[in-house]
């Protein structure tokens, strides 16, 4: 039977100093001014219509994605996690991200964040190599990156993320460990490390960079996964390596097929209704100027649920969830229980086949005292295992 999973927050701020080439985020250059105080008062209002969908949960993470939404003062951040506590309710560990880049770092304002609530940073740092960092387009060097990782200590940060690439433009298998010792060197709990791809609708897709060879990115992949294992960092997904205790409980429930409310402009939330309509996801204006205009505008009701600053949603079909669910869950190498399918997806075990039973007699997947998991082959061609539930 279909259970209510964990319930989390995805708060989405959609400036940024600068857009990267890489990125196909929902962001925008704040050319002038950010309309915080507007901003701040729609997402309130976004949640006050959201609220129901929680159907009595709280909150077990929050996560303020971007863009850049340290962009924000910490007061403004401060005013939205108080309306989200007051509207929907906080879990007591509840885990609370801020991403932040290394050139927006400033020592009161990250004391602010820390204050108002935030208990984990993710800093987007990217690269450690000056000569990387300006052909990704980012806006900090060498030096900004490393006085932010002090700054968020000093501010009391005591749960950081560092967001790495590999696979960056001329970059060789020596330059990536030299990324990684240092990212090593700065102790931060938790390391994002993660293959740049070319994303449809970036300045890179019209003018690709000459990216390094199969070979190469083999042997990245490889001298990381062991740098970072011997450092002590376990690899938990395909990209999230931590500390013992620092897993991203956020992402997490993303993997795990939890629940999560979307609010902000371009916002994805995903829901489920036992008694009524299944699994729901549900999207956000995009474009933050429709967005602050949307408060007042007549918004049809998707799947049974009316909101304002709603761009559009779906009811989830039954054939369609072994792949929404595998989506998520084989990215995590421990893989989830077995019983997590049937709760979350309302289907039997039985539902996976017969592609399931051809994936295990091929060394991809396998189940296990409870366990349903890629193999370590698996892992290393999930697209392989993921085609065959899209029915191509």
């Amino acid at each position: 039977m279909l259970q209510l999973p964990p319930l989390a927050l995805y708060i989405h701020i959609p400036w940024c100093i600068r857009k990267c080439p890489y990125c196909d985020f929902n962001s925008h250059q704040a050319n002038d001014a950010v309309p915080e105080a507007d901003y701040v008062a729609a997402l309130r209002a976004d949640l006050e219509q959201d609220a129901s969908l929680a159907q009595g949960r709280k909150l077990i993470s929050i996560f303020f994605g971007g863009g850049t939404p340290s962009i924000l003062s910490a007061q403004a951040i401060g005013q939205i996690l108080q309306d989200a506590e007051q509207l929907v309710g906080f879990e007591e560990d509840i885990e609370i991200t801020l991403e932040a880049n290394p050139g927006t770092f400033e020592q009161e304002r990250f004391r602010g964040f820390r204050a108002a609530g935030v208990n984990r940073l993710s800093i987007g740092i990217q690269s450690f190599n000056d000569t990387q960092l300006a052909l990704l387009g980012r806006v900090h060097g060498r030096s900004e990156a490393l006085r932010a990782v002090d700054v968020a200590r000093a501010a009391g940060f005591d749960n950081i993320n560092l967001d790495l690439m590999h696979g960056l433009p001329k970059q060789s298998v020596a330059d990536a460990q030299a990324d990684l010792q240092q990212a090593i060197a700065l102790t931060p709990e938790h390391i994002s490390w993660y293959q740049l791809t070319i994303e449809q609708n970036t300045v890179f897709y019209s003018a690709p960079p000459r990216l390094p060879d199969e070979d190469i990115l083999a042997d990245i992949q490889d001298a990381g996964v062991n740098l970072l294992a011997e450092a002590g960092y376990r690899q938990y997904e395909i990209s999230a390596y931590a500390q013992a205790g620092k897993r991203a409980r956020h992402n997490i429930n993303y993997w795990q097929f939890g629940d999560y409310l979307g609010i902000g402009a371009g916002a994805h939330g995903k829901i489920t209704s036992p008694t009524q309509q299944g699994i729901t996801r549900l999207w956000k204006t995009r474009l933050p100027k429709h967005y602050l205009d949307s408060h007042n505008k007549i918004s049809p009701a998707v799947a049974g649920h009316q909101n304002t600053y709603l761009g559009g949603g779906e009811v989830l079909q039954q054939h369609a969830l072994p792949l929404e669910f595998l989506l998520n869950s084989l990215r995590l190498v421990e893989g989830v229980p077995v019983a997590f399918f049937q709760q979350r997806t309302g289907l039997p075990f039985n539902a996976l086949e017969p592609q399931w039973s051809e994936l295990t007699q091929k060394g991809l997947v396998e189940v296990g005292e409870g366990i349903m998991k890629t193999t370590a082959l698996g892992q290393r061609f999930l697209n392989n295992v993921l085609e065959a539930y899209t029915g191509d």
